[in-house]
């Protein structure tokens, strides 16, 4: 019988008659199969070599037959009989992102994570050796890595912009500290739209982030009364800064350089610029801060509920002068010191509720009332500057509901907060001003160079 007579025999038998006549075939090729898995594992040959390894073994010729048509087979079978060892363990690993909420502490968020007590402790002391963490802010970041068996195995938070601390865990459970500093990139952003509705639904529809918005009416607050001056087909223009980290991510958005308000046809452009080291304020194209000793709205947000005059009493039911002006605001939400001053009385004063009154220099006294708290550390005889928080919006004494009432006083006499005539703000002149208006002409020109763009550098 030929050799390929006989190699067909066999294979016929070994589909149709059993394991009689398949018997040798199979023990010598689980014999070579078995030598061959195991040499792969601490050996591996070539894919070249593999026919020549068959035919240097001590088996038949026709085995060596056999396994040369099936080579393709026995050559993916060696392969994933061996694992691919980079099948990461970080896959695993289980990421969570927290915010840090008013009343939360490090531990109490932790714990809430599901952090074991004795990894909170050795996470919250190894953090401790560079930042406290009672410097918890609202609103930080924090993010969390846990191991494939739950541990904790990362933390990162980002206490300010331009800080980066990570906690990471070493292999002996040892919690090791790293606190970096990232490299921000300055540009400046440009946004002008028109307004049809309300300031605040124009900057909204050019993406002007909430606190340039806030920053935007501050800077104003003094000579605009945002509650009757807007109107239809006004128009806004808003330079701000932008930082931008190493990985391309919006870091913070920074101060205005530029501002425009058009009302009723009339521009009225603002300047940022750098009086002394730490005191930036705003100017207008003459060098006239915009700045004034008092606020004519020590508040932010606020709806203008009840104007200075005579009105018809919400409690009493009969027309009495209102000798303030009222601003309706959920209770809690802070208001602040209308300027620079001390002060002078702190408590309850009858239909007033809660209210405070701060002397200012020259002729000028506010009021404010119907408060539902004091700001801690506010108290009579403090020394207070303008836009700091003194207290917060309530309903007590004679009141329908939550406002903030508030009073300017000249010789001890209520005037119209809206109307009153503001002594003017500082004036540059000299060197100052010369300073003022290179800086304003380099000011125009990025702004130019920004129209019809959105993301410049500005170096």
């Amino acid at each position: 019988m030929s050799q390929e007579t006989k190699l067909n025999t066999d294979l016929e038998g070994c589909t149709y008659i059993g394991r009689e006549r398949c018997g040798p075939v199979y023990l010598a090729l689980g014999i070579l199969v078995t030598g061959l898995f195991i040499n792969a594992l601490y050996n591996p040959p070539a894919k070249k070599d593999l026919k020549a390894s068959i035919k240097g073994s001590n088996v038949s010729e026709e085995t060596q037959n056999i396994l040369s048509v099936h080579k393709s087979e026995l050559t993916v079978t060696l392969a994933s009989a061996s694992p691919n060892p980079n099948t990461s363990k970080a896959d695993s690993d289980r990421k969570q992102h927290l915010k840090v909420r008013k009343g939360d502490t490090l531990t109490s968020i932790l714990l809430a994570a599901g952090v074991p007590k004795v990894e909170v402790l050795g996470a919250i002391n190894s953090l401790r050796t560079v930042y406290n963490p009672r410097d918890l802010k609202i609103g930080n970041e924090i993010n969390l890595v846990f191991s494939h068996d739950n541990r904790l195995k990362e933390l990162q938070l980002d206490p300010t912009a331009v800080r980066k601390i990570s906690i990471h865990k070493d292999a002996d459970s040892t919690f090791r500290v790293f606190d970096t500093k990232r490299l921000l990139t300055r540009h400046t952003v440009f946004a002008k739209g028109s307004i049809q509705s309300s300031l605040y639904k124009a900057a909204m529809n050019k993406n002007v982030p909430p606190a340039v918005l806030s920053e935007l009416i501050r800077i104003y607050s003094w000579d605009v009364d945002f509650q009757r001056e807007i109107q239809r087909e006004d128009a806004f223009e808003v330079a701000y800064e932008r930082f931008i980290d190493d990985e391309g991510q919006i870091a913070r958005n920074g101060g205005i350089l530029f501002a425009k308000l058009v009302l009723s046809g009339q521009p009225k452009a603002l300047y940022r610029f750098k009086i002394r080291p730490g005191r930036t304020e705003y100017f207008d194209q003459n060098g006239r801060s915009a700045k004034r000793p008092l606020l004519r709205t020590p508040i932010d947000g606020a709806r203008l509920s009840s104007r200075f005059g005579k009105r018809r009493h919400p409690v009493l039911g009969f027309t009495k002068f209102h000798r303030g002006v009222d601003f309706a605001a959920p209770r809690g939400t802070p208001f602040f010191a209308a300027g620079d001053g001390v002060i002078v009385y702190r408590g309850r004063k009858g239909a007033y509720g809660k209210y405070i009154r701060i002397r200012h220099a020259g002729k000028y006294t506010t009021a404010y009332g119907h408060m539902s708290g004091f700001k801690k550390g506010v108290t009579r005889g403090t020394r207070v500057t303008q836009g700091q928080i003194i207290g917060y919006v309530g309903s007590t004494g004679r009141s329908t509901g939550p406002h903030l009432h508030y009073e300017i006083l000249t010789k001890a006499k209520q005037v119209n907060p809206l109307t009153v005539k503001m002594p003017s703000g500082i004036k540059l002149t000299n060197t100052m001003l010369s300073k003022f208006q290179a800086a304003r002409i380099n000011i125009d020109a990025v702004v130019s160079n920004l129209q019809g763009k959105t993301l410049v550098s500005l170096q």
